[in-house]
């Protein structure tokens, strides 16, 4: 009769370790998915950060070689413009010695 009752209270005791292990690895478990959702985000945040400098490296990058071209472009007008002014003379002699001639 004794064994029976310390074989009962042996289940009984491991029924209670058995229960206490789930709850345990229940709340191991919950606390895993927070830190990996929580790792998880903070790598969001550090890839939104990176593309963020990025974008703005490029868009600095861009406004000095728009400038660069603008400079360029008005150098190269200005040259041309110059061209014209100074066969305009010539040519606008030419035109007149001809029309006089």
């Amino acid at each position: 009769m004794e064994l029976i009752k310390q074989i009962k209270e042996a289940e009984s005791q491991a029924k209670g370790v058995v229960e206490q292990a789930k709850g345990e690895a229940v709340k191991l478990m919950e606390e895993s998915r927070a830190k990996e959702a929580q790792a998880l985000s903070q790598a969001e945040q550090k890839r939104r950060s990176a593309i963020d400098g990025a974008v703005a490296a490029a868009a600095e990058s861009s406004q000095g070689e728009v400038e660069n071209l603008k400079a360029e472009g008005q150098t190269t007008t200005e040259r041309l413009e110059q061209n014209a002014r100074s066969r305009m003379a010539g040519c606008v002699a030419k035109v007149m010695g001809k029309l006089q001639g």
